[in-house]
């Protein structure tokens, strides 16, 4: 498996409907790095976002989906979700604040 360090896990926020219903329940949807294990995303997001406290998290990998060009197919790259349940006395993460 490869070296990832904290900064590398997370990629980005996953900003959806569904997403932002769960935020109520702080609960909070990223795009993850392949290879990162769970107890890596609870390490990232802890040291990435002050005052977060994690409970659980819960991951989807997904397949790419598979285009077409012309007579060519092909496929995208595969992804992997994370979906992070802070717990109750824990701060908010502030890149959500204002959506």
């Amino acid at each position: 498996m490869a070296n990832i360090q904290y900064y590398d896990v997370i990629l980005k926020p996953v900003i959806t409907e569904k997403s932002m219903e769960m935020m109520a329940d702080k609960k909070y949807t990223f795009q993850v790095h392949t290879d990162a294990t769970k107890s890596q995303i609870k390490e990232a997001v802890e040291k990435m976002f002050a005052g977060t406290k994690v409970k659980s998290v819960n991951t989807m990998n997904l397949d790419g989906k598979t285009k077409r060009r012309g007579m060519t197919f092909g496929k995208t790259a595969k992804t992997k979700k994370a979906i992070v349940q802070l717990t109750e006395e824990s701060a908010d993460i502030e890149i959500f604040e204002g959506l």
